[in-house]
Parts: C-alpha cells; structure tokens; sequence
C-alpha cells in the first residue's frame, strides 16, 4: 500500500503490481513487479570520474529528485535511503526517478532502526544508528531532512566527480564542511569550476547543514536560483542517457543539403534504415542553423531508439562513419535544436 501510494509521482519509479513467490528457499517472499529504467546515477559516476557530471545533468538530477523528495515529503514519508544507485534514468519518461524504498518510513513513526547508507548518512541519522546499536534511543528524531543530506552529497560528488565517503567522515568536514565545499568548488582539477557554479554550491550547502532544523525543505530547494539558468547537455551526456529520439551526426555534407533530389534521396534512404529498428514516428533534417544537417529520428519508444543507436553508431553512409546519440524529446517536441554541444 505504501509503494502504491508514493510511486504515483512522476519522479517515483513505478508499482506495477504485487505477488508472492511460493518458491524461495527461504519460504513464501513478497515481490514487487516495477517499472524497467536505464542507467543509475552511481554508473553515471562511474563515467565521468574525476571531471565531474556536466551542469545540466546535475540540474536535470537536482529538480527530479527534489520533485519526488516534496511528494514523498507532503505525503509524510522520508525516503531514508538515497544514494546515486537508487536514482535511476527514466528513457521513456526522460526524467530521474527514486527508487527503493525498503528503508523508508513515516515521519514520526520511525518502524526500522538503521537507516541510510554509509556516505549518505545525515549527522542525526548517524547517531541514532550509534545508540540503536548499544540498545540505547536517541533523544533526536530522524525527519524528511536526512533526505536532503543524502541528496546534497550526491549532487556534490557528481559536481566533483569523486566518492566523498572519506572525506565526510572525516573530522576536518565535522568541523567545517562548508569550506571543504568551498575547496571544491573552486579546485583546479574539477572541469566545472569555469562554469559560474556559485548558485548550485550554495543549493549543496543549504542541504547540508549539520543542524537538520536549518537544513533546506525540498519545497525550499526547488526554489534555488539553480534552476534557472539554461544549461545545453554534453554530448556525452546524449549518449548516456537514452530518449525516444536520435540524433545522427556525420551524415550529410553541405552539397547533400543543397541539392533538393539528393537531399530526398538520402531522407528516403535514412527513414529505411532507421525502420529496420522500430517504427519511426518523425524524421526531421534540419537545412540551416541550429541543428544544420543533423538528423533527428523519432521513434514509437525508447527501446526501439536504443536498438536503433547500437546498431547505426559506427556504420557507413555514403562513405562517412555514423556517430549515433540520443536527444531529449522535450527539446525536439519544442524545435529546440542545440547548435554546438561540448
């Protein structure tokens, strides 16, 4: 009833259904039927270790999870266990959803006694943990805002591109993590830190005061200045996280646009190929800036666009290899074309 309730959010993986295995070893289990998703956050770490995730993926990461912490959070729920691999990638939906939700309780109704994991644990969280295990309770009551710890150490690490497991157990982040973020944020070493990131560092921050009562609601978090600037995905990004739609590079030169029937020709010969994978619901070659002789493929799902993008990076057309990436429907619904990606 609990996972019913709470996956009807959008940022929420979904519940398809209940059913007992009668078959375990260990006796009649519980199951869960869910929703399939695509990559996590702790693969996308993976990926960009030691640079950093790009600007718009922690932004895009930032609002979907924080949208899902102010629902679970109305609702009256704390999560009380995320982590970058409960956060996975959503291809058809094109959003990060939450996932996991074994440790999760009712706020002021504590029923588990260890709660989050260790990297991601809230300084409160930490200490009822401690007491709990010499069978003593902790006077201070786990809240919503041990989730909001939990989120601003994932978005620092994909910031920094780093596991900060050490680093916050440390005594020198007890004394003063605030400048320890600020050493981050302006580190040589981290890609990001040409980019004006004052407001996302100030959003970290503000989740993660060691006074929970001080700490930023998810509700006050989406209100971040963060949210506002424009950020364009990386390419990398669009090769990581799949969508419906592909985007295919190094396929037509300028004299291919400029010439009507070969212009046709090679349309008719893309839409082929690219049905060989799915039904294509729109193809779109754009003749001008932005987005001037890519091509934008449309599919009926995101499975069919991930077949598509295995099978057609790489391959030769008309003499030229095919670089295959993925491209946010949302974008392409709105004719939005992102001219130059880093």
């Amino acid at each position: 009833a609990r996972y019913q309730c709470l996956s009807m959010h959008l940022t929420v993986v979904t519940l398809y259904g209940v059913f007992t295995n009668h078959y375990s070893a260990n006796g009649p289990s519980r199951c869960l039927l869910l929703e399939l998703l695509d990559i996590s956050v702790s693969e996308l770490l993976l990926h960009s270790s030691n640079q950093g995730c790009s600007m718009w993926m922690i932004q895009h990461c930032a609002r979907d999870v924080l949208e899902a912490l102010a629902f679970l959070h109305h609702k009256g729920y704390v999560h009380a266990d995320l982590k970058p691999r409960n956060i996975l990638w959503s291809a058809e939906e094109e959003c990060f959803k939450l996932i996991d939700f074994g440790l999760s309780f009712k706020e002021g109704n504590q029923d588990v006694k260890y709660i989050q994991t260790d990297g991601y644990r809230a300084p409160e969280a930490e200490l009822q943990n401690c007491l709990a295990q010499a069978g003593l309770q902790s006077e201070t009551e786990c809240t919503s805002a041990v989730d909001l710890w939990s989120l601003g150490i994932v978005l620092l690490e994909m910031f920094s591109g780093m596991k900060l497991k050490h680093t916050v157990q440390s005594q020198e982040w007890k004394t003063n993590s605030s400048a320890i973020i600020d050493r981050i944020f302006a580190s040589e070493g981290v890609v990001n830190s040409a980019i004006p990131a004052y407001h996302l560092r100030d959003l970290i921050k503000s989740m993660l005061h060691c006074d929970q009562g001080k700490r930023a609601s998810a509700e006050k978090a989406l209100c971040s200045p963060f949210f506002s600037i424009p950020f364009a995905p990386h390419i990398e990004d669009l090769v990581m996280l799949p969508t419906p739609v592909l985007r295919l590079l190094n396929v037509l030169s300028d004299a291919s646009l400029q010439c009507e029937e070969e212009y046709e020709d090679i349309l008719e010969d893309i839409r082929e190929e690219c049905q060989k994978y799915g039904p294509v619901v729109s193809l779109l070659i754009p003749k001008e800036n932005p987005g001037k002789g890519q091509v934008f493929v449309e599919y009926a799902n995101a499975g069919d666009s991930k077949a598509a993008q295995k099978m057609l990076t790489g391959k030769i057309f008309d003499g030229k290899f095919v670089v295959a990436t993925f491209y946010p429907l949302s974008a392409y619904k709105r004719g939005y074309l992102y001219q130059n990606l880093l």
